[in-house]
Order: C-alpha cells, then sequence, then structure tokens
C-alpha cells in the first residue's frame, strides 16, 4: 500500500560547496515497497532545449540545489534532447560531491517507441531503448520506466509492458509505470499481470480528466499519480492576471500546449476568472498563484507527486512555498466552483491529444527517437 510522509534534508546548496541556514522539509511517498520519492518532482522537458538554451554548468547547478532541498526524483524521457546524458552527469556529480550518506536520487525516464516504428516494434528494439537510457544516465539498473504508446490503432502496447517486465524481472528495471494511457488499456495490463507502479498523468485545476475511472482504477491498485501540467506550463503565474488573450506564437511550446487546455477548460474569461480566485486564495495565505496550483495538484486523489518544470534555483522557493500550503474548505469550495462549471475538458485521459483531427494533436512530435 502506497503511503507518504515527511522528510528532512540538509540545507540548501546554492553551489557545489555553498549551504543556507535554513532547512526545507519535503514530503515523501512510498510508490511501491521499498520504493520512495519525493511528492515534488523536477521536471526534464524544459531542459530538451525547446525552451531557450540550457546552458550545461549551470543545469548542474541547479539539480545539485533541488536535490540538497529534499526534491530528490527527477523526471526525463528518452525523446527529450540531451536531458538523460545531462541527469547522468549530475548523478556523478551527486556521488562524487555528496558522498555515501547523500539521499538517494531517484530519477523517472519514458520508453516513448516513434510512431512509426510501433507497427513493426520488437522486444529487441524496446531492450535496446532501455540498455542506451542506461548508459545515458550511467545507471546499471533505471529507477522507473513509464512506457508511452501514441496510437491505439496499432497493436502491441501491451507487449511492450510485457518486455518492460521481463527487463524488471532481469534487474535493469526497478519499478514499472505508465504515462497517458486510457483506462480499458490500463485494465487489461493489470489483468495480463503487468505490475504498474506509476501512472503519469496530466493534471491540474484545469485539467481533471484522471479523477473520474481513471483514479478508481489506479487507487483499487495501488498505483500513484505522477502528475504533470499543474502550473499549466507557467500560465498559473501572477504575469497572467488580469492581461489579454495571448495571440500566437507564443513564447514556448509549453505555452502553445497549455493554452489548447485553456480553450477547452472554457476560453480566456473562464480562466481568467479561475486565476482571479487562486490570486485572492493566494493572498489570504501570503503566498502565491503557483503554490495554489501545485497544492490544489497534490491533494488530488490518488497522486504521489507532481513533476514541475522549474528550470532554475530563482524558481526553488516558490516551488516549495506549496508544501506549507493548507487550502480550507473555504477555498477549496470557491476553487471547485470554477472547475464544476467549466466545460472541459472531457473524456478519458490523453483521448483529446490522440485525435489526429484536433489541435492538440498538432503540436505533437512523434518520431524523436529515430532522431537521437
Amino acid at each position: 500500500m502506497a503511503t507518504s510522509r515527511s522528510f528532512r534534508f540538509r540545507p540548501i546548496r546554492t553551489a557545489m560547496g555553498e549551504r543556507p541556514s535554513s532547512p526545507v522539509t519535503v514530503p515523501r511517498y512510498t510508490l511501491a515497497p521499498g520504493y520512495e520519492i519525493s511528492r515534488l518532482i523536477k521536471g526534464g522537458w524544459q531542459l530538451a532545449g525547446g525552451h531557450g538554451q540550457v546552458a550545461r554548468d549551470a543545469a548542474l547547478r541547479d539539480m545539485m540545489a533541488f536535490a540538497d532541498a529534499g526534491i530528490t526524483t527527477f523526471d526525463c524521457a528518452d525523446i527529450y534532447t540531451g536531458v538523460e546524458e545531462l541527469i547522468g552527469d549530475f548523478l556523478r556529480a551527486w556521488r562524487t560531491t555528496r558522498g555515501s550518506d547523500a539521499p538517494t536520487v531517484r530519477v523517472h525516464t519514458k520508453c516513448v517507441p516513434d510512431r512509426d516504428a510501433l507497427p513493426t516494434l520488437t522486444r529487441a528494439q524496446i531492450h535496446a531503448l532501455i540498455d542506451r537510457s542506461r548508459q545515458r544516465l550511467s545507471v546499471d539498473t533505471l529507477d522507473l520506466v513509464q512506457l508511452h504508446w501514441w496510437d491505439y490503432a496499432v497493436p502491441g502496447w501491451l507487449e511492450a509492458a510485457g518486455y518492460l517486465n521481463d527487463l524488471r524481472a532481469a534487474g535493469k528495471i526497478r519499478q514499472v509505470g505508465l504515462t497517458n494511457f486510457d483506462v480499458p488499456r490500463v485494465r487489461a495490463m493489470l489483468e495480463a499481470g503487468i505490475p504498474i507502479a506509476s501512472h503519469q498523468v496530466q493534471l491540474s485545476l484545469l485539467d481533471r480528466r484522471p479523477l473520474g475511472a481513471m483514479a478508481s482504477l489506479c487507487a483499487a491498485h495501488d498505483i500513484g499519480f505522477l502528475c504533470y501540467g499543474a502550473l499549466a506550463g507557467g500560465f498559473f503565474h501572477e504575469r497572467w492576471l488580469g492581461v489579454a488573450e495571448p495571440l500566437s506564437p507564443l513564447e514556448n511550446r509549453s505555452l502553445v500546449k497549455y493554452k489548447l487546455i485553456i480553450d477547452e477548460f472554457g476560453g480566456w474569461d473562464a480562466f481568467q476568472a479561475l486565476l482571479h480566485t487562486m490570486h485572492t486564495i493566494a493572498n489570504v495565505h501570503a503566498t502565491t498563484i503557483g503554490a495554489v496550483a501545485i497544492r490544489a495538484t497534490l491533494d488530488a486523489p490518488g497522486v504521489a507527486g507532481v513533476i514541475v518544470g522549474a528550470r532554475h534555483t530563482g524558481h526553488l522557493p516558490a516551488t516549495c512555498a506549496a508544501l506549507s500550503l493548507t487550502l480550507t474548505p473555504h477555498d477549496r469550495e470557491a476553487l471547485g466552483a470554477h472547475l464544476d462549471a467549466a466545460p472541459g475538458p472531457r473524456g478519458d485521459v490523453y483521448t483529446l491529444e490522440r485525435d489526429l483531427s484536433g489541435p492538440h494533436a498538432g503540436i505533437m512530435r512523434y518520431n524523436l527517437n529515430s532522431a537521437r
């Protein structure tokens, strides 16, 4: 049974040898027997180059600071250009500079076969993807591998999950997880006897799709949600309060993606009304809109951890502010009024994104692994 607790880590280091005086308490979650993660997870998508130039040394210092603060779980994917290698460099530096008493760092990656490769995907190809991730991350055993499958019209997703489970049994993977699967496929994997530790899903105050049948199924099988999108790509921030609806082109791919979710939620006016309520709640608690967004997602049913796309240590205090925030019943009622009134997003997990005729699929990049 998955459980959560808090763990007190050493003070944040802002550089290799610097330590501010105040320690940070970060909640922990037992995702599987003997496997614990931090409930805040440092995301890696923003380091893949689609959000601006990435400075390697600065990125490594930032990873050190997050891990020293107690955010000791990192998320990446085999299709995030250069990110597995970057985290591999961090892991080597972490072990060298922090020593044997350092907290365990968990790295969650993904197995994302190209859409064009799905019809002919083999066991050997899955094994090769996993071995490549192990090499990039400089580890013998991957902590958690999350399978993604682009097109259900192409068979093979159940077999691919089985191949990952075989690699778990062989000691190359500790835990098998999923990302962006729907209820029927998750149920089929469970019925096939595949042990699923986690399911990475998009979940936020704008997108509640996982909280229906998926939440019930996962709760019944102790599958924890690892949630991305809690900050809506940066839209849940004071800088968007009271401003006119942005026009294309937007600044980065995250904003493009989550602007589409805002449209599903009811449009810019509905988003502004929600943002105003979040701002009011934040002011009452002397915190930020982002902290309210993260706290609300952490408190949702079945959530084991929230992935935050904080690129640098400047985002660390605001990220951790969510941990000291307690939303009152009045706060939840005020937020819930907006969610109840929203026309969408509706449907199962990732159904909108799989509709090739819709706008969400239009921003996807389906064949990144072959280019790597």
